[in-house]
């Protein structure tokens, strides 16, 4: 709510002519003497907390009355404050509300102009010091009694049960940065992450100068990339019982629950007016995901209940100065899978199952990650050999951090991290346990007569597509040779002939593996082999087939192998074709497959940047 109050000698008003939305009134015309006038915009953000907003703005205008000696107010509705106001029910009501509040809580005589009419007014102001103020008040900050201060304790859990004090952990270690990172230690890091570099010049990602900073957009190759994570998620989540839906990236704040939810991410929001409703766009899949589930018919029979969605976009309005390559967008594609559980013993249980599923994807993927389990008090509490349990099957140190009260929906979850090349981590795949939504979304079963509001897990496989190219990225930027995954490499492998005259032989070959559903690209542009083989090594493709006669007479292919190779030493092995596919086959086994997104001839494959 915007507010402009002035201390006058005399206010004075008549009603003119109604508008569309004007209320109902006798009080055309009034006057009053030697009072503050608040002049009232009410905003479309006040929805989120209305009664809040009411009770801070007429705390904010008794205050200025007491320190003016005014002992009468004026309310006077005045849009010309915002220009993102409230609907206009919202904002009688408002006004409404805040007369009774200075009238009947703070014991001012308070008259009101009415709302949505054209008015004329006088207007003397006292002009002193504290005459003319301006005050803006938004959820959240009314005044509120003390909270309990919210401590935070860390420690390290090793799997055979010992208990080791955080900061003595804290060191240049990918496991002790991500510790340094959550006891707020600072990184010492300066300057890009080396994957922004990356992403441009291996063609698949840049960034858009004609959107909003932290929008991309993606080459083919990097197309590419995303398309197989998503291909990966959906192939590994289907077989465990997840239901694909797909929900809007819109919602509207006038939905209570929403608007609730909505508020626990506060100012990292994109919010919009369309017509009169406030909407914002989803930074999540709860929403929409959230709103089928209130709306079906569940039985006990049914859960666990997973239903995932591959969240395309997300939003979050970070902040401008955090944005930068992959790592922190404001627009991310985000595999989002919810679980419906029975009760805490199959949220626990369905718990081990999603971590284990987000830590096999690291291995899938080529990261590396390192952990940090987060928990309330009452549950480490009531779980702690489940806890440990956790840290047995991950078998390795997990950074443990305990809040003495919750101020999450959340009261158990669990963080794989990747550590960059500066040292920072790099949040993906994650399980939480949420015990606060589907009681605030009205999402229920019952049992026995009786209505229970099951938990809910979140969990994210791998994290947001992009982080996990980001996360790959930087890991390849510390490695003597770097490489994606075979099943992941834009091209797998690559046929460069010798000469012109290799060149049928080198289409055949290509076609063939192509049609055995691998990646193979041709370099037949006019360049010297040893560029051409540059080039392959530059693109990190997995298998460089060169062809000169000895091939094509002999059928035997030599085939550099990049995962063999050294730094100057290229690993060169003798394959037969059916050799070939059976290696790359046996590296990409049950993993997902997409044919080339770029020509198979690179003379015609357009450069991107």
């Amino acid at each position: 709510m915007r507010l402009l109050l002035i201390h006058s000698d005399r206010i004075e008003y008549q009603a003119k002519k109604q508008t569309p939305m004007a209320e109902e009134t006798s009080a055309l015309s009034d006057a009053m003497d030697n009072a503050l006038v608040a002049f009232c915009a009410v905003e479309a953000i006040d929805e989120e907390d209305l009664d809040g907003v009411v009770r801070r703005a007429a705390e904010e205008i008794a205050a200025m009355a007491e320190k003016v000696r005014a002992e009468r107010v004026m309310v006077y509705p005045y849009a010309h404050l915002s220009s993102d106001l409230a609907s206009p029910q919202t904002a009688v009501r408002a006004l409404q509300a805040l007369e009774q509040v200075l009238a009947g809580n703070h014991g001012l005589e308070v008259r009101r102009a009415p709302f949505g009419w054209y008015k004329a007014f006088t207007l003397s102001c006292k002009g002193h010091p504290l005459s003319e103020l301006s005050r803006t008040i938004t959820p959240g900050e009314e005044v509120q009694p003390p909270k309990k201060v919210v401590e935070h304790e860390f420690f390290v859990l090793t799997p055979e049960g010992k208990r080791i004090e955080a900061a003595t952990c804290a060191d240049d270690s990918p496991f002790g940065c991500l510790i340094r990172k959550e006891l707020g230690m600072a990184s010492g890091a300066v300057g890009e992450p080396p994957h922004v570099d990356l992403m441009r010049s291996k063609e698949l990602v840049d960034y858009e100068p004609v959107s909003d900073v932290g929008h991309l957009r993606w080459m083919p190759r990097g197309k590419l990339l995303r398309d197989l994570i998503a291909d990966y998620v959906l192939m590994t989540l289907l077989p465990y019982g997840a239901m694909p839906v797909e929900t809007p990236v819109m919602y509207d704040l006038g939905d209570q629950a929403i608007c609730e939810h909505a508020a626990k991410f506060g100012e990292r929001q994109y919010r919009f007016k369309s017509g009169n409703r406030s909407m914002m766009l989803r930074f999540a899949a709860c929403f929409g995901m959230f709103s089928i589930m209130h709306g079906m018919h569940i039985s006990p029979n049914h859960l666990p209940m997973k239903m995932y969605e591959l969240s395309t976009y997300s939003f979050r309005h970070e902040q401008k100065g955090e944005v930068i390559g992959l790592k922190r967008l404001r627009a991310f594609t985000m595999p989002d899978m919810h679980t419906l559980c029975l009760d805490m013993d199959q949220a626990l249980s369905c718990f081990e199952e999603q971590l284990a599923i987000g830590v096999q994807s690291g291995v899938d993927l080529g990261v590396r990650y390192y952990s940090a389990l987060r928990c309330t008090r009452d549950f480490y509490d009531a779980h702690r050999d489940w806890i440990q349990k956790i840290v047995k099957i991950l078998g390795e140190p997990v950074l443990i951090e305990i809040l003495s009260e919750r101020v999450h929906y959340w009261v158990a979850k669990i963080d794989l991290a990747a550590i960059d090349a500066q040292g920072r981590p790099i949040e993906n795949p994650t399980v939480q346990i949420d015990v606060e939504s589907s009681t605030r979304f009205g999402i229920r079963y019952h049992r026995d007569g009786v209505e229970y509001h099951p938990p809910i897990l979140h969990c994210s496989p791998t994290g947001s597509v992009e982080r996990v190219i980001c996360a790959m990225l930087e890991t390849q930027a510390t490695v003597p040779v770097p490489q994606f995954p075979t099943w992941m490499a834009p091209t797998q492998v690559r046929i460069v002939p010798v000469a012109e005259r290799h060149l049928e032989f080198c289409r055949g070959l290509s076609t063939r593996l192509n049609a055995a559903s691998i990646r193979c690209d041709l370099d037949n542009r006019e360049e010297s082999v040893n560029k051409k083989v540059r080039a392959a090594g530059m693109d990190w493709v997995p298998y460089v087939v060169v062809v000169g006669d000895r091939e094509v007479e002999t059928g035997i292919l030599t085939v550099t192998v990049r995962k063999l190779s050294a730094p100057e030493k290229p690993h060169k092995a003798q394959m037969k074709e059916a050799d070939l596919v059976r290696a790359v086959r046996e590296e990409t086994g049950h993993l997902p497959f997409r044919p080339l997104y770029t020509p198979v001839l690179l003379s015609q494959k357009p450069r991107f940047i």
